[in-house]
């Protein structure tokens, strides 16, 4: 059974294009990796300096491990988590925190 996980995270001012660039030209490695992962449709929305993210996966847990043990993920991570108002680390129990989903439209 697929499973939606959403959640949003700030981006600092001073990294906000950086960041916008980075994810309009991804490294295709990375998107690979993401799909190796189990993550599809995933999909990332901007208001000012915040972002939302959303996607879906049958195994979140076996996602974030897999990610977590990426070499080019943990690159990637290494500089976006950098941009972030708040760092991540996807090592860490929860690295994001999941938004509660509230309605959906079938």
């Amino acid at each position: 059974m697929s499973t939606k996980f959403a959640w949003s995270w700030r981006v600092k001012e001073e990294c906000l294009a950086e960041y916008v660039q980075m994810h309009a030209d991804p490294w295709p490695e990375v998107l690979e990796e993401h799909r190796k992962a189990g993550i599809r449709n995933y999909s990332i929305f901007q208001e000012g300096t915040t972002f939302f993210y959303c996607f879906e996966c049958d195994d979140v847990e076996g996602a974030f491990a897999y990610i977590a043990q990426s070499e080019v993920c943990g690159r990637w991570n290494a500089l976006t988590s950098g941009m972030m108002q708040v760092s991540f680390d996807m090592a860490e129990a929860e690295p994001i925190r999941p938004m509660r989903e509230i309605f959906y439209l079938r």
